[in-house]
């Protein structure tokens, strides 16, 4: 074995970092020790795939992107390591993405930074394409009065489209007829705002930006 990682876990490595093959041993300590750094044991599930997203940027940027981790979701260090062990893949998006997440989650959704640390997947799924459509289709219904309690926004996030619309608009097509198409035209970026009806009928345009 290497560095903890079992030969399954070293030819998926390989794959996908194929220099690492004839890369000097030294560099590959350095690449562990920073993995390690940032909370992840040699023995977890995803050491593989925190060792992966190491190996392409050096100790300094990545210790940046950790500072830029918890100022932009007012992350502890420990909330931080917690996100990196569930989705290494956050040590891998660009600063404007992380800081648009942070905005549209903590600001506009109203979620605690701790509940995002526990949760980080969310910070993968696309802006506008998922999350913001799916804020607004509850946020109608909420206010609304067509939900019987407030659902978990990473349930709401985290759903496959077919098991989200089940959820939340195939159960209000009388009270809310142009819901679902809204909704997917919304997805599809081809809205300024959010036209949704109420539900006595009457369309409202509710600009959201």
């Amino acid at each position: 074995m290497m560095c903890g990682l079992g030969a399954c876990d070293i030819a998926k490595l390989c794959i996908c970092v194929p220099w690492l093959l004839r890369t000097n041993p030294e560099r590959v300590h350095g690449m562990v020790a920073c993995a390690e750094g940032l909370g992840v044991p040699r023995r977890s599930g995803m050491f593989r795939q925190v060792l992966q997203a190491v190996t392409f940027s050096d100790k300094e940027k990545i210790a940046a992107k950790v500072e830029f981790l918890k100022k932009t979701f007012r992350w502890s260090d420990a909330e931080v390591g917690i996100a990196i062990s569930k989705v290494p893949g956050v040590l891998t998006k660009s600063n404007d993405m992380l800081q648009n997440r942070s905005e549209f989650l903590i600001s506009e959704v109203g979620l605690e930074p701790g509940y995002i640390a526990y949760r980080p997947a969310m910070l993968t799924y696309s802006l506008e394409g998922r999350m913001r459509p799916r804020y607004y289709v509850v946020k109608f219904l909420k206010e609304n009065g067509l939900l019987k309690r407030d659902p978990s926004y990473f349930t709401v996030f985290k759903e496959s489209e077919k098991a989200f619309k089940k959820m939340f608009i195939h159960p209000h097509k009388e009270a809310a007829p142009h819901l679902g198409k809204d909704y997917d035209t919304a997805c599809k970026g081809e809205m300024l705002g959010w036209l949704l009806l109420t539900c006595d009928g009457t369309d409202n345009l509710i600009p959201e930006y």
